[in-house]
């Protein structure tokens, strides 16, 4: 098994923390940056992220796609999409057909 070497960074906001990749995402930061409710709350921090960076926010924006177009941003996975569905049956709402 190949392990790959960690280096040590810092983010803007004074946080040190070590990565292996070329993600520049702080862990602390974003534990600091996660909802305490609402649908994006359910979420994996990279899964939240892909969706703010596409601008959905709620859960009418959501509602207007599909969802294999859902699926095709970057850091959305699978495993994802029932959590999304049931937020979005919870409130009277479904994915884009």
């Amino acid at each position: 098994m190949t392990t790959s070497e960690k280096h040590l960074r810092t983010c803007n906001k004074g946080h040190k923390y070590y990565k292996s990749s070329d993600c520049p995402t702080c862990p602390t930061c974003e534990k600091e940056r996660k909802p305490s409710s609402g649908f994006l709350s359910l979420l994996s921090a990279p899964a939240r992220r892909a969706l703010e960076i596409n601008g959905i926010t709620s859960l009418n924006e959501l509602s207007k796609l599909s969802e294999k177009e859902i699926l095709e941003f970057h850091g959305m996975g699978p495993a994802s999409l029932p959590k999304l569905r049931s937020a979005l049956i919870e409130n009277g709402l479904s994915f884009r057909n």
